[in-house]
């Protein structure tokens, strides 16, 4: 490793972002859109091997076979680790194959969950635990302990519906609301609205999903084979953990979703929650949704319905509570009817 020098590749630079490309592409791998910054460990000019960064997800990595078992990965992590520590991002996260879990945990991360496709560790080994020590608990003796899982992008009437007719099946209610900013609507802007439109809800607890429920947008597919379906292998993780890391400490014994008529990827999701959730004493309950005009609220529709009329219309206004009615007159100018 004399010879070698580790420094960040400019993505900026078209370049630098084609050999980075290229050789990802040589080790069988993708080069995601969406990374934020990269390393490479060089002899001279030659690329031996790289790391990627997109906010707290560590991910492409590639090492070539003269460097394995030299550190090479180690040195990526650590200057990873140091970039993201710089622009204050300090809760780090890796998917990858389970054959590397011993990789990565001689670089100092902790496995959270595995499936036989995907293990996703994280650099605290106390981090799930600080942030299931952080929620409520359900009263003792309140029932049974429920729990739905949203994004809520923005809160509508569909919403509410489910997570009143899920609350009357608990004593206790755990409404996580997705917490990566990677919707339409800005995380706080959705918890604010939950908390706002289930006022009144006394068993309802309106909780941040943290890092730990685990989204699509967020799930790399980098390392994937074309034959793997992304959502399938996401949402089997993401099931694993909540069934057997959150579940068990919270008491939840039933997990809440809305029936889906129209996105298959949100309809595979639910049949694989039929699937896993009882192999973890969890029973999964499909409600059917709340319709307007024949046909269910879904927030795409409202998203939908504002961007084909670029404000507020009285059709959308049938479909949302008013705290988000509110929230959207203040943030769009209301259109006429069709306008």
């Amino acid at each position: 490793m004399e010879s070698i020098q580790a420094r960040e590749i400019h993505l900026i630079l078209r370049s630098e972002r084609e050999m980075l490309s290229g050789f990802l592409n040589a080790h069988h791998l993708r080069f995601d859109e969406d990374i934020e910054c990269a390393f490479g460990l060089f002899d001279g000019e030659r690329l031996l091997g790289c790391g990627c960064a997109c906010g707290g997800l560590l991910k492409c990595f590639a090492v070539d076979e003269e460097l394995r078992g030299q550190n090479g990965l180690g040195i990526l992590v650590s200057c990873l680790c140091r970039n993201r520590f710089q622009i204050g991002i300090s809760d780090l996260f890796v998917f990858t194959r389970p054959h590397n879990r011993e990789l990565f945990t001689r670089c100092g991360f902790t496995p959270i969950a595995e499936t036989r496709d995907v293990i996703l560790l994280e650099n605290r080994s106390d981090g799930l635990a600080r942030y299931l020590n952080g929620l409520p608990r359900p009263p003792v003796g309140c029932g049974p302990v429920g729990a739905i899982v949203m994004n809520c992008n923005p809160l509508t009437n569909g919403h509410l519906f489910l997570i009143r007719r899920a609350a009357e099946q608990c004593g206790f209610l755990y409404l996580f609301v997705v917490e990566e900013n990677r919707s339409a609507f800005p995380f706080s802007d959705r918890l604010a609205l939950v908390r706002a439109g289930t006022v009144g809800m006394k068993n309802v607890c309106v909780c941040p999903s943290g890092s730990y429920m685990i989204s699509g947008s967020t799930f790399p597919v980098y390392f994937l084979k074309e034959s793997e379906d992304p959502s399938v292998l996401q949402s089997e993780l993401d099931i694993t953990i909540f069934g057997s890391k959150i579940a068990p400490v919270l008491g939840i014994r039933r997990r809440f979703a809305g029936q889906e008529p129209f996105d298959p990827v949100t309809r595979q999701y639910n049949e694989t929650m039929r699937r896993l959730l009882p192999e973890y004493g969890v029973e999964f309950v499909e409600l059917p949704r709340c319709c307007a005009d024949g046909i269910p609220i879904s927030a795409s529709r409202v998203r939908r319905l504002l961007k084909e009329n670029n404000g507020v219309t009285d059709e959308i206004l049938r479909l949302v509570p008013p705290c988000t009615a509110d929230w959207l007159l203040r943030s769009f100018e209301k259109t006429d009817e069709g306008g």
